[in-house]
């Protein structure tokens, strides 16, 4: 028995391979393409699962962001600890989500220095702005940092390299008082250098 390819099996045929084609590019997206940009919508929804209880205020801080830098084009949600007392550490360590370029573990650490004194244990999320390749977080972005915490709090602020801005949104439990001036260097293994 001979099978006829009819114009509309091959249509149909061509779509599903396109469609298959497309999925399989992008989860293997290289490295060096630009992450797409999430609507605020679908940050909000993760930011408040993420946050659970803690999340009231999530979606102001969200909006302002993308009135200041527009559509985040990958974000990070992860937990951090940081202690200081005129100088300080932070550590940090979560997953970096992209549309179109995959998740991937990412690590942070780095020091203070500044009117600061106290500690606090931190979930996190920092959005990510203008970030042209997903290997293009991995150094150091820098900028103020302030903190006011009793018992427990919530909080942003942005840090930038280059073109690319990184706005860590915080909420936590601790003690802490200040202003420090700061920053955090981004990598894909855990480690104990803040440097």
């Amino acid at each position: 028995m001979q099978s006829k390819l009819t114009r509309r099996g091959f249509v149909g045929l061509t779509a599903a391979a396109a469609a298959l084609s497309a999925r399989t590019a992008r989860a293997d997206a290289p490295a060096d393409a630009a992450p797409e940009a999430f609507p605020v919508d679908e940050v909000v929804d993760d930011g408040h699962r993420f946050f659970g209880t803690l999340s009231r205020g999530l979606a102001d801080v969200v909006q302002e962001a993308g009135r200041r830098w527009g559509l985040p084009n990958a974000y990070v949600l992860g937990q951090e600890a940081s202690a200081a007392f005129v100088g300080g550490l932070r550590y940090g360590e979560g997953k970096m989500y992209t549309r179109n370029a995959g998740n991937r573990p990412v690590y942070w650490q780095g020091p203070s220095v500044g009117f600061d004194a106290g500690g606090d244990g931190d979930r996190t999320m920092m959005l990510v702005y203008n970030l042209p390749a997903v290997d293009s977080v991995y150094r150091r972005f820098g900028g103020l940092d302030g903190s006011a915490y009793f018992i427990g709090g919530f909080g942003f602020t942005a840090l930038n390299s280059d073109n690319i801005v990184v706005v860590p949104i915080r909420t936590g439990v601790g003690v802490r008082l200040g202003v420090n001036v700061s920053y955090l260097k981004f990598t894909d293994r855990a480690t104990w250098n803040p440097f």
